[in-house]
């Protein structure tokens, strides 16, 4: 079930773009009935599993900005910290956790949606953004796993005049450390499930390989907006979950 699901995660992934926190976490909670802490901590490591290869594409191609990255570091960094360390602090209030961590959803969901059909481009530079928005970015991914694709672009899109592709790539690296480190502490409190990681990492693999070779023969963005809908209705799941038990 953990392979065929890190499969399916992964080629949504490869075909759509949309992050691999905003999908795992609530899969695995609602599927596989992880606790939330737990389905947080390992979706954070697999997103980091998942999209290295992908990240050192674009640090390869030179499509990473290195001052934005910093910047984005400087408030990421003690944010995801944080937001590990709260969620750990919140395990036994689950139906408080489901409620946020479905709200997270639902946001991250509905601001994928907003930036599909705004299409936004660069605007003015506005770098001083980048460290507290990196931060609130952190918090949510230490908290929910989820957020740093949708976020993170959108922040960059609007504090800078990168390209896309280095929108892409600076955001890519950055929820990429920001899930080695959540992963980490939530792997340190024992909140990851090591038994499912190893064959979600081998079906994301094979997933996302298919996912990318997909996305090159289909239109990408209808397959998108249909993903983020369906998140939107996870996303309100998990939200009727924790206020209905609470």
């Amino acid at each position: 079930m953990a392979l065929f699901l890190g499969f399916l995660i992964a080629f949504a992934i490869g075909v759509t773009g949309v992050g691999a926190g905003t999908i795992t976490a609530p899969l695995l909670i609602l599927f596989l009935g992880l606790p939330p802490e737990v389905a947080v901590g390992t979706a954070l490591l697999f997103g980091f599993l998942v999209k290295v290869p992908a990240g050192g594409v674009y640090l390869l191609r030179g499509q990473v900005d290195p001052q934005a990255l910093a910047r984005l570091l400087w408030g990421g960094v003690p944010g995801v910290l944080l937001g590990s360390l709260l969620l750990s602090g919140l395990k036994g209030a689950k139906d408080l956790v489901l409620l946020l961590v479905g709200l997270t959803v639902v946001l991250s969901a509905a601001l994928g949606l907003w930036r599909s059909l705004r299409r936004l481009s660069p605007g003015r530079e506005r770098p001083w953004l980048l460290p507290p928005g990196g931060f609130g970015i952190g918090l949510e991914v230490g908290f929910s796993s989820a957020g740093a694709g949708a976020l993170g672009t959108l922040l960059l899109l609007y504090a800078t005049r990168l390209s896309p592709q280095k929108v892409v790539g600076t955001d890519l690296l950055f929820g990429l450390a920001l899930s080695l480190l959540g992963g980490g502490v939530h792997l340190l409190f024992g909140q990851v499930a090591p038994g499912l990681l190893l064959p979600l990492a081998v079906g994301g693999v094979l997933g996302g390989a298919l996912g990318a070779l997909f996305a090159t023969r289909v239109p990408r963005e209808p397959f998108r907006v249909a993903l983020l809908l369906w998140l939107l209705f996870i996303g309100t799941q998990l939200v009727y979950r924790g206020v209905a038990h609470g």
